[in-house]
C-alpha cells in the first residue's frame, strides 16, 4: 500500500480563484467536488471535508458554510505546522507527518497530507468508523497525487 505524502510546502499551480454560492461546495477548485462527494458517501458520519493549501486557504470543500470552512482551513495551518515542529523531536531521517487525528467529545479530526503543498481535513462525528476515515483519504490521496499540489500564497506587489 502506497504511504500518503508528507506534509511539506513546496510550490506547486495555484487554485483558480471562482466562489461559489452555495456554500456546500465550494467552487475554488472545481474538479476536486467529486473526490469530497465520494468521501462524504463512503463515509457515514463524515460532516465536513475540504482541500486546503499548505498555508491555509481552502481550495475546496464540502459540508458546512463557506465562513466555517474559512475558519477550518485557518485551523488546520495551525495544526499542520504544530504536528511538524513535534514530528522534528523524533530522532531518525524521516520526521515527516503523515497523518493527525484528534479525538474530541463530539467527534474526529482528520489532517493528511495530499500532495505538495497540499492537505485533506476531515471532520466526522463521535460515531464515525475512523479507520474506515483513514483508509479512505489515503486512497483519495494516492488517486489524486499532484492534482491536489498547490503552492504558498504569493505576497501581493507593493503599489508603485
Amino acid at each position: 500500500m502506497a504511504r500518503p505524502p508528507a506534509f511539506r510546502t513546496p510550490r506547486g499551480p495555484e487554485p483558480e480563484e471562482e466562489e461559489g454560492g452555495d456554500g456546500a461546495v465550494n467552487r475554488l477548485r472545481p474538479e476536486l467536488d467529486w473526490m469530497l462527494e465520494d468521501l462524504v458517501a463512503t463515509v457515514p458520519g463524515t460532516r465536513q471535508v475540504m482541500v486546503l493549501s499548505g498555508d491555509g486557504l481552502r481550495m475546496a470543500h464540502r459540508g458546512a458554510d463557506v465562513e466555517f470552512a474559512d475558519r477550518l482551513a485557518a485551523a488546520c495551518a495551525g495544526v499542520q505546522s504544530l504536528s511538524a515542529a513535534i514530528a522534528q523531536m523524533h530522532p531518525g531521517e524521516s520526521r515527516e507527518v503523515r497523518l493527525v487525528v484528534v479525538e474530541s467529545a463530539n467527534g474526529f479530526f482528520f489532517l493528511m497530507a495530499a500532495g505538495p503543498g497540499a492537505y485533506l481535513a476531515a471532520l466526522a462525528d463521535a460515531g464515525v468508523d475512523a479507520g474506515l476515515m483513514g483508509q479512505q483519504m489515503r486512497d483519495l490521496v494516492a488517486r489524486l497525487g499532484d492534482h491536489l499540489a498547490t503552492g504558498p500564497r504569493a505576497p501581493e506587489p507593493e503599489p508603485a
